[in-house]
């Protein structure tokens, strides 16, 4: 991206509010639709910071082909969020259960994710995250899951089993650290799931988020202008770089926001 664009960025309208966006894949599928159905309920244009991406793992780097990122809680986000101006926040947290696959106990990734709710807490953030799918996980037979672990995490050894034994401990969890720190969780509908139980099936995703940012409703009062105005759908005017990430073991930086949606939401990717 060139400086002129970059500054370009900076100079748009002051947003009302902000959001922060963390999980995997699909969030990063389906961003400008989530940024949108939040933005109903709680308004915009809006200062957009999201930690993401296709494999992204909360607590140690990740590598998905020749792209590699670091772990949401070592991204560049959580400094962005201490040093920014006060406003009304809102944060949506989801994708958790790819850290199993990649071979880690359910009491790291609580302690992940803890992490997480705890700084966004700091900057009093009303948060919404969603829990595992665990009906769908459940469901997995054993060659579907043996072709979706070998297709999308092709270095994990767990057992269908075992993989199955630590998603109920994290969703359970999950439960416990919601009701211990006061967030929304939402629990996914099994209708909503493809066939590898773990990623939202395409014409679904209108429907399920619709119901999911439905959470934010709560906000509306402290909004007060948000939901007739945010009716439109967003779209990229410009499509968010990562701020830091490896290809083929050679960094690249790229600066935020870099990201420009149709209502001059400015959006921050890390």
């Amino acid at each position: 991206m060139n400086q002129a664009k970059s500054t370009a960025l900076y100079r748009q309208p002051n947003p009302v509010n902000r959001i922060i966006l963390l999980g995997a894949s699909n969030l990063t599928l389906s961003l400008p639709l989530v940024i949108q159905q939040i933005q109903h309920h709680c308004g915009g244009p809006s200062e957009v910071l999201v930690a993401a991406g296709h494999g992204r793992s909360y607590g140690q780097s990740s590598q998905v082909l020749i792209r590699e990122l670091p772990s949401i809680i070592a991204s560049g986000l959580w400094t962005e969020l201490d040093a920014g101006e006060a406003r009304p926040t809102y944060a949506f947290l989801t994708d958790i259960g790819n850290d199993i696959l990649y071979g880690y106990l359910p009491h790291q990734i609580l302690q992940w994710v803890t992490w997480c709710v705890e700084q966004l807490q700091k900057q009093s953030a009303y948060i919404v995250m969603t829990n595992l799918p665990i009906v769908s996980i459940e469901s997995l037979s054993e060659w579907r899951y043996q072709l979706f672990r070998n297709l999308f995490y092709p270095s994990c050894q767990l057992s269908r089993n075992e993989a199955v034994e630590r998603a109920k401990a994290v969703h359970q969890d999950l439960i416990e650290l919601a009701a211990h720190k006061q967030f929304v969780l939402c629990e996914q509908k099994p209708e909503w799931m493809s066939a590898d139980g773990i990623h939202y099936a395409y014409w679904k995703r209108h429907t399920l988020y619709q119901h999911i940012c439905t959470h934010f409703c709560a906000t509306r009062d402290q909004s007060g202008f948000a939901a007739d105005k945010q009716s439109f759908s967003q779209h990229w005017q410009q499509r968010p770089r990562f701020a830091y990430k490896k290809v083929l073991g050679k960094e690249k930086h790229c600066l935020q926001p870099s990201g420009l949606l149709t209502d001059k939401t400015i959006v921050s990717l890390y």
